[in-house]
């Protein structure tokens, strides 16, 4: 557990691919996802005892990776040694909608509370995950650092995660495919015609296609094209790109950021192994601060949101004169 002088403590999951001696330098506690391999589980330990380069190179030679969920006893003596240090604590978890943890995790917050129910113990859904979990995780980590209580991290954290700008783009359809994510045949035509998906992580978590390009290099321009128009210019706003072990494309593309904007903190990282199991090689992502996402959604969303709303605000206010008679 952290031991500056803070107000909460941080607990985050390996998922935000962070450099380990990054991670280690933020003072934080980490729970670690793990993956299966042909030769067993592994603990995604931020590249400690297997390399990016191994991991993306035996995908590369056919063999198969799988994910699980973190072990609930894990979880369970993250938020008991939580407990034992006295300070509240929040965890910055990754996107319920791309795993099941958020949910376990709960259940166990709730355990928790029931047990010690004098301890102040948080749990924020990110809706955000590798690098784009990490660029809150470091930015939570600094606005700790500056004398956040618990209860303001985690209001911050659920305010500051919709500001995140995460774009990223694959070198083929084909692990979507394996995943289950996009239909064979929409993989296979893709494959004929080069198409190269521009993904982003929408309101709910999830993986959203947001374009797409015809090979590589178009695709690498896109990137480029959603930085230009998104980023906030200025030497505060950290950038953060990634790559499934393509070393040279990843360098091309901080050089061409950099140019773009001379001021930003420009920051490499490698995807980890239980993202890249889903993505596979050669992905190469991009995450920034940027304008709110909760203003991209589609007009006629606006509309049903809105509808929503003013459902509720009725149903609230015949409620209360139903109460009053």
């Amino acid at each position: 557990m952290a031991l500056r002088n803070r107000k909460c403590n941080i607990v985050v999951d390996s998922c935000c691919d962070l450099p380990l001696d990054l991670v280690e330098s933020l003072d934080v506690d980490i729970l670690n996802f793990p993956f299966i391999m042909d030769d067993g589980e592994h603990l995604d330990d931020l590249g400690k005892s297997m390399t990016a380069h191994e991991f993306y190179e035996r995908l590369r030679k056919g063999e198969e990776s799988k994910t699980a969920q973190i072990p609930l006893p894990r979880i369970t003596e993250v938020f008991e040694r939580a407990v034992q240090t006295g300070m509240p604590t929040v965890f910055l978890c990754f996107s319920s909608g791309l795993s099941g943890t958020f949910e376990t995790i709960q259940t166990v917050l709730e355990t928790t509370r029931a047990k010690y129910p004098e301890a102040e113990l948080y749990v924020v859904d990110t809706l955000l995950a590798s690098l784009a979990e990490g660029l809150l995780v470091i930015e939570a980590v600094r606005q700790c650092d500056r004398g956040l209580t618990a209860k303001e991290l985690v209001a911050w954290a659920e305010e500051a995660r919709w500001f995140v700008n995460p774009y990223f783009t694959l070198a083929d359809l084909e692990t979507l495919r394996r995943g289950g994510r996009i239909p064979d045949m929409a993989a296979f035509a893709g494959a004929k015609l080069d198409i190269k998906p521009i993904l982003t992580i929408d309101l709910d978590g999830r993986l959203a296609f947001c374009g797409a390009a015809r090979g590589r290099k178009k695709s690498l321009k896109h990137l480029l094209q959603l930085y230009d128009e998104r980023a906030f210019k200025t030497a505060q706003n950290t950038v953060i790109l990634a790559s499934a072990d393509a070393s040279k494309e990843l360098q091309d593309l901080e050089e061409k950021i950099l140019a773009l904007s001379t001021s930003a903190a420009v920051w490499t990282a490698s995807i980890g192994p239980v993202i890249g199991s889903h993505v596979g090689p050669d992905m190469l992502a991009m995450v920034f601060w940027g304008p709110d996402r909760r203003e991209d959604i589609s007009i006629t969303d606006r509309i049903a949101n809105a509808v929503g709303e003013r459902s509720e605000a009725f149903k609230a206010r015949f409620s209360g004169k139903h109460k009053e008679k």
